[in-house]
């Protein structure tokens, strides 16, 4: 079964709000096995919504329209999907009821144009909102099915999850599932990662792609089949396949972060951290302690923006600062070493660089940046050259260092 989706308002179109729908709506229909063709997203307009009705992919059986089923003039989707197919409409009373018995027992004024909601397409099945006002309704006509849905996600999601996909399993015997896991990668460049798992990217069924995701490397694998547990051994074979091209350069998988596994192995290492931060004022800090239990590692962390800082406090030599620069391997190195002696941490981390968007050179442009480890008497630095604007930088730069740190513990480990 093939679907599209829909998704009604302009606020959308504006960037105004998430478009968190269009997740919801995909996991559930991977879940029963449909395939999401298409998301389109259309401006509360009858007759934008009406071409997009009309022009939705003729190969799909399931056309999802989300939102415009409220009481106002721009919620128009219901009236758009009638028109199109030459239905009426009718009401539903149960929602007819409801609405007139919460605006009672409230003390609101009755508003003839709330009643609207209740208005379905004629011959509809109805899916009450147990949550919100405005029902969903399923309509099959030309072949196909059409499904309104509101756009509260806090209304969606219980209706779509006990409601409308059931009845979609039900109505059309679907047994097949779709199921993904997202693979996680540090220490390796993307292009190096993509080539030792060429040959299982050309798998069918699991299929192995890689992700968009800023700062990080990830690969889905995604299994399709009538029987979970099929589904599952094909999820697990893939798996145990890219962790062997791959190896300790696959930090987690799904939910986890890189933050949760650097600071899962500290704590198992009963080894302690502190930061010495300039250009990223203390963002790596911050997410070293979004981890429950990193009061345990987390020793201490200094932003030091100043170069007198950097060596009344750190330990820098000033004759590094006026020769090298802040921005350069020697300093990332002596403020990591500073930072681990003073505060008698197992690993000292220092990031030094120019965000952006002045302050760069021909010799050092905006997005260079250096971070240095120093773990137990040991120095390594990496050398950055980022491109994004200044909160991106200072994003990326505490992305590659937490895979940098992850790096060094992963080595001392071997």
């Amino acid at each position: 079964m093939k679907a599209e989706i829909i998704c009604t308002g302009t606020e959308l179109l504006l960037g105004q709000i998430v478009n968190s729908n269009a997740q919801l709506f995909s996991r559930a229909l991977a879940e029963s096995g449909i395939d999401l063709y298409k998301i389109t997203t259309v401006g509360d307009n009858k007759k934008r919504i009406e071409e997009a009705i009309s022009t939705a992919g003729e190969s799909v059986d399931l056309i999802i329209l989300n939102g415009g089923l409220g009481p106002t003039e721009d919620d128009q989707t219901r009236e758009a999907l009638v028109s199109v197919l030459g239905l009426g409409e009718e009401i539903h009373h149960p929602t007819l009821e409801k609405i007139r018995e919460y605006g009672k027992s409230r003390g609101l004024p009755y508003l003839k144009n709330n009643d609207k909601v209740a208005d379905v397409p004629k011959g509809a099945v109805v899916f009450a909102n147990q949550v919100g006002s405005a029902p969903g309704s399923a309509v099959e006509a030309d072949g196909r099915i059409y499904i309104l849905t509101p756009g509260p996600p806090h209304e969606l999601e219980p209706l779509l999850t006990q409601e409308i996909m059931p009845w979609l399993r039900h109505r059309f015997q679907l047994k097949d599932r779709i199921m993904s896991r997202v693979m996680k990668v540090a220490g390796i460049g993307e292009s190096t990662a993509e080539e030792r798992v060429r040959d299982l990217i050309a798998s069918s069924n699991p299929t192995l792609a890689p992700t968009v995701k800023r700062g990080e490397i990830h690969f889905r694998i995604t299994a399709k089949s009538a029987e979970e547990a099929e589904a599952v051994r094909l999820l697990d074979e893939m798996e145990a396949a890219f962790r062997e091209r791959l190896g300790t350069h696959v930090f987690g998988k799904d939910q986890e972060t890189l933050e949760q596994v650097v600071g899962q192995m500290l704590l198992d290492r009963g080894l302690s951290i502190a930061c010495a931060e300039s250009c990223t004022g203390g963002l790596l800090t911050s997410s070293l302690t979004d981890v429950p239990g990193s009061s345990n590692y987390m020793q201490f962390s200094a932003i030091t923006y100043s170069d007198e800082w950097k060596e009344s406090f750190l330990g820098v030599p000033w004759d590094i600062l006026m020769k090298r620069g802040a921005v350069s391997a020697e300093t990332v190195q002596a403020m990591a070493s500073g930072i681990r002696e003073k505060t008698g941490a197992d690993i000292g981390v220092a990031i030094s660089g120019i965000a952006g968007p002045d302050g760069g050179s021909l010799e050092k442009p905006v997005g260079l940046v250096y971070i240095g480890i120093d773990y137990k008497g040991e120095l390594q630095v990496k050398k950055l050259l980022l491109s994004g604007d200044r909160l991106r930088n200072k994003a990326m730069s505490v992305k590659r260092a937490l895979s940098f740190i992850y790096e060094v513990l992963v080595s001392a480990e071997a």
